[in-house]
């Protein structure tokens, strides 16, 4: 089965070199596609230098600015979809996932019957290392908010640590994906709630990032709280 990691970035230049070689180390073959937002710092230039070693398995897609995570979500579905993966991954840039849960999001759909596995800080309590308690209690009050609106029983449904199986990317109408923020987890989820297809939370455990920024802002959050509100009177078909 062919597996893609897809990461989006911006600055991340303290982190990319580790996080690429962290991911190529794994058992399974994943390739990694990192799309990257014009990144001053030379992100991008970074993995140009780093695909001389891992040519058939590292790829880059460069755009002008920053777009948005959801955006670049969205054109790393495609691209995966176009290029034959079965198995398409989303994964931060800054260790706040752990590679070696890649295999256990992936085992959840290809071995566990899932169509969509999502890596949970939420399901087994609260497992998250670093994060001040403002933000913890933002992010799994946002989840609580969402299951009780949406009636969408999932802990952590802004998750950004997530295994897709092709068939849900393929049923979801990626063109009218709304929420281009945080607000795109959920909506991404939800679509696939909605749309029938067997979600799995994996327990892992989420670490605030040692090197580079957060892009996290108010307006991120502000943008999922009305768009989870106009999500509950949308009707979501497939493509």
């Amino acid at each position: 089965m062919k597996k893609l990691v897809i990461i989006p970035t911006y600055n991340e230049i303290e982190n990319i070199h580790k996080i690429i070689r962290a991911v190529m180390a794994l058992e399974g073959g994943f390739h990694i596609l990192i799309i990257d937002d014009g990144s001053p710092d030379g992100t991008a230039a970074a993995v140009k230098e780093l695909q001389k070693d891992f040519e058939d398995r590292l790829f880059l897609l460069e755009r002008s600015g920053k777009l948005g995570l959801g955006t670049a979500y969205l054109t790393g579905f495609k691209w995966g979809l176009e290029h034959g993966y079965d198995y398409i991954f989303e994964m931060d840039a800054d260790f706040s996932h752990d590679p070696d849960d890649l295999p256990r999001l992936y085992a959840a759909c290809a071995e566990g019957g899932a169509d969509l596995a999502i890596g949970s800080r939420y399901c087994d309590g609260v497992s998250v290392v670093n994060w001040p308690i403002g933000r913890i209690l933002m992010s799994y009050f946002a989840s609580v908010y969402v299951r009780t609106l949406l009636g969408f029983h999932i802990y952590d449904s802004t998750a950004g640590f997530l295994c897709y199986s092709r068939k849900v990317l393929e049923t979801i109408d990626l063109d009218k994906v709304q929420m281009k923020g945080y607000g795109f987890q959920i909506e991404m989820k939800y679509s696939a709630h909605k749309l029938g297809f067997k979600i799995a939370e994996v327990p892992v455990i989420f670490v605030n990032r040692k090197e580079g920024t957060s892009k996290m802002s108010g307006s991120i959050f502000g943008e999922a709280f009305w768009g989870v509100i106009k999500l509950r009177f949308r009707k979501i078909l497939p493509r």
